[in-house]
């Protein structure tokens, strides 16, 4: 299979990359960084370079900026959008001037998209509150949905909280822990719908593989657990003597407007559409997970 990754240097581009190539695929990367190209595996700097002549069997489109990446700002909010929704209308324009469109859009998302929902367990078909976050993934997901118009099969990734070593988000959320401070944020009742990395590289080999399946998908375990069940969870595997949350006035004050559309709200989100399409999970369960990062890092 030919692909075309965008966001294929990131925590988790990396890994899709190389489990693409694992599988016997030819990888094309459109990244703004320079790297030399490898055995089945080529380096673009715009899609530009891709012509229309080329053929690509499918498309992964992971590119955005990091959420969590600088303090909001408007500048900062408007590079979040434009880095999403910007690259995917560029593949959109892609898509439209090849002479074969891919069949394959695998495009991401987030689990952002519900919005805050307190317990209520969410699945694809759930309704929505507003916010900056669902605003940004629904706007995204509109733009990637116009590809089916094109005779393309889409693939919407909501993606959770994703973990594993090397980086991401488990990096941060264990730092306190590594000084010997089990914390959580705000309340530590807001629910944190994560997934290990593995699962996601899975899942979507799946999604590329399941030519008769398409549309939303939570890329998520079916285990969500609540801020402090992670604090919990994550205690097993540090030496502690404090346990504390951080105050959620103390987290609008270091982080501003993050803190309340990532950090003290969240979603309790289930993989309903992937677990009926047959997907099986390696690590179903924050323990099982924990303990395969835990077991790879020492």
């Amino acid at each position: 299979m030919r692909v075309l990754l965008t966001g294929g240097t990131g925590f988790i581009g990396t890994a899709v990359t190389q489990a693409l190539l694992a599988a016997g695929n030819e990888v094309t990367i459109l990244s703004r960084h320079g790297h030399t190209d490898q055995p089945h595996c080529r380096y673009i700097g715009t899609l530009d370079q891709i012509s229309r002549r080329t053929r690509l069997d499918a498309v992964i489109n992971l590119a955005g900026a990091s959420l969590a990446g600088r303090r909001w700002n408007a500048a900062y909010k408007r590079e979040i959008v434009e880095s999403r929704l910007g690259t995917t209308r560029q593949l959109l324009a892609m898509f439209g001037r090849m002479e074969h469109c891919p069949a394959t859009l695998l495009s991401a998302s987030a689990v952002g998209y519900y919005g805050h929902q307190g317990d209520d367990v969410l699945v694809e078909s759930s309704p929505v509150e507003p916010g900056f976050a669902q605003a940004l993934c629904s706007d995204w997901e509109a733009v990637a949905l116009q590809a089916r118009s094109l005779g393309t099969r889409v693939c919407l990734l909501r993606l959770g909280v994703v973990l594993d070593t090397g980086g991401g988000a488990l990096s941060e959320m264990a730092r306190s822990f590594s000084v010997g401070i089990a914390s959580w944020l705000g309340t530590g009742h807001q629910w944190l719908s994560w997934i290990h990395r593995r699962d996601v590289v899975r899942a979507l080999m799946f999604l590329l593989e399941r030519e008769d399946v398409q549309g939303a998908f939570n890329i998520t375990s079916p285990s969500p657990v609540t801020s402090r069940g992670f604090a919990a969870a994550l205690n097993r595997h540090y030496r502690t003597f404090i346990q504390a949350g951080v105050p959620a006035p103390v987290m609008r004050l270091l982080v501003g407007e993050m803190a309340g559309e990532l950090l003290l709200q969240g979603q309790r989100v289930i993989p309903g559409r992937l677990q009926a399409a047959g997907f099986e999970f390696s690590y179903p369960d924050l323990e099982s997970a924990l303990a395969a990062i835990y077991a790879a890092h020492t």
